[in-house]
């Protein structure tokens, strides 16, 4: 890569905020961090348009929902591109999450700000001007409100001492392949986690610089 100028990290989650017997047993969130030239932008408009010539009616990728056959030409792509990017997840096991923390406003800053400050140290982050972290849209306030606090506070401690620039973006996830790769990356390490499905995980487990159990220790199950 001839410029390091900007570093990207896009963002996705998995799982709900249902804390109870009747939710999800895990919750993640993944940061799958990249430069450019985005190598794999050509590939995958190549089989965006190839599926709608085969007369499939998609707008974007999004892994919960596409068809197995076009998740598996879609993790052909990632896996090819696989050196490009980096991937970093935090796992929370919900029955250990102390119900202090269960609100958005709680519980990001936490959780995410603790995936940031592993991604994002000063030194992870010298060789860049620029970081610009992008989510997925969040239309309701207070969880946008939330998830911006824990991206502002992590980039502001490593990024201003050293006068560097960051931006926080909320783009819909079809607007661009980095969010629907972040999909398609978390989705897999999602569903290892929750329930033991490693066919998808095993095609990007080499570029996962951190898988982190933010909960491993603890004993206290809530419900």
């Amino acid at each position: 890569m001839a410029s390091y100028s900007c570093l990207y990290i896009f963002l996705d989650e998995g799982g709900n905020f249902d804390f109870s017997s009747n939710g999800t047993k895990k919750f993640t969130i993944t940061a799958v961090s990249m430069t450019r030239p985005f190598t794999f932008y050509e590939a995958f408009t190549s089989l965006k348009y190839d599926l709608i010539e085969e007369d499939l009616d998609l707008e974007y990728f999004h892994a919960a929902e596409d068809r197995q056959n076009v998740r598996g030409k879609v993790f052909e792509i990632i896996s090819d591109h696989l050196p490009n990017i980096r991937i970093d997840t935090v796992v929370v096991d919900k029955r250990k999450t102390n119900p202090s923390f269960r609100e958005v406003d709680k519980f990001y800053p936490k959780m995410l700000g603790y995936l940031l400050r592993y991604l994002c140290t000063p030194e992870n982050l010298s060789k860049y001007s620029a970081v610009i972290v992008t989510t997925d849209a969040i239309p309701v306030k207070k969880k946008r409100k939330a998830v911006e606090k824990a991206i502002k506070i992590v980039l502001s401690e490593v990024m201003k001492p050293i006068g560097k620039h960051y931006r926080v973006l909320h783009h819909a996830s079809k607007s661009g392949f980095g969010l629907q790769v972040a999909d398609y990356c978390n989705w897999a390490i999602y569903r290892k986690w929750e329930i033991q499905d490693m066919r998808s995980y095993g095609l990007i487990n080499s570029r996962i610089k951190s898988e982190f159990d933010i909960f491993e220790s603890g004993q206290t199950l809530y419900y």
